[in-house]
């Protein structure tokens, strides 16, 4: 069998303030925006993405019957160092955990955010 997907494109985040959004994910978060176009009747099609990352955040209108903010996005934001961003994050006024979390060797140490709306997205350091 040939695979025809070949990577992960996006992840779409349902935002009711899509102007909002980018301050945050962009001003708070320190991602760049990638894209912004026309998206159907007046919305807008927007990603940011970390520099160089290929997968980037959709920041999207929420679709019919869907609700925005408060969602468990899945998403998981990688840092070479965790508790320098999570002091970077506390200082920019982000919801942040309390703490960063940290549950042995085996585990990476992480901590959790909110947006601007409640969606949260964790945070975890690697290597």
């Amino acid at each position: 069998m040939t695979p025809h997907v070949v990577k992960i494109a996006n992840v779409i985040v349902p935002v009711a303030d899509q102007d909002g959004a980018v301050e945050f994910y962009t001003e708070r978060l320190g991602l760049e925006k990638r894209v912004e176009v026309p998206f159907g009747p007046g919305f807008r099609w927007i990603e940011v993405a970390p520099p160089g990352a290929d997968t980037t955040i959709a920041l999207c209108p929420p679709g019919p019957g869907v609700t925005a903010g408060g969602k468990q996005t899945g998403i998981s934001l990688h840092t070479s160092d965790v508790d320098a961003y999570h002091a970077e994050l506390t200082a920019r006024g982000v919801d942040v955990d309390a703490e960063v979390s940290r549950f042995g060797d085996a585990v990476p140490p992480t901590f959790w955010l909110r947006d601007h709306e409640g969606n949260v997205l964790q945070v975890t350091q690697t290597g």
